[in-house]
């Protein structure tokens, strides 16, 4: 299963009330590093479809949850579950680093 994309209206429901842990992705178009990590985060989203959901929400057209949250700069990963936040990542990183902060957290 490929990444959701996010938005200010469907947050709530797509990851707040989602039913398996989900990773918000917060990017931006202009932003190098994310472009690093967004097909990190595809293959992730791949092997890893049963336990958890890769999600995208583009800071610029969706400005009011990486507000909300505290997100300064990108990339920035959060990790949700149970309509609660988990953990964050900032910064671009290894699939590696990744995939074992998301077992961290689940």
């Amino acid at each position: 299963m490929a990444t959701k994309k996010t938005t200010d209206e469907n947050f709530e429901i797509e990851v707040l009330k989602a039913n398996k842990p989900t990773l918000v992705d917060f990017w931006a178009e202009w932003c190098g590093p994310c472009k690093q990590v967004g097909p990190i985060l595809e293959e992730i989203s791949n092997e890893m479809s049963n336990e958890i959901v890769v999600a995208k929400h583009n800071i610029d057209e969706h400005p009011n949850q990486p507000t909300k949250y505290g997100v300064r700069g990108i990339p920035t990963m959060l990790l949700f579950k149970g309509g609660e936040l988990k953990a964050t990542k900032v910064g671009a990183t290894t699939k590696s680093n990744i995939v074992t902060w998301i077992k961290e957290n689940i």
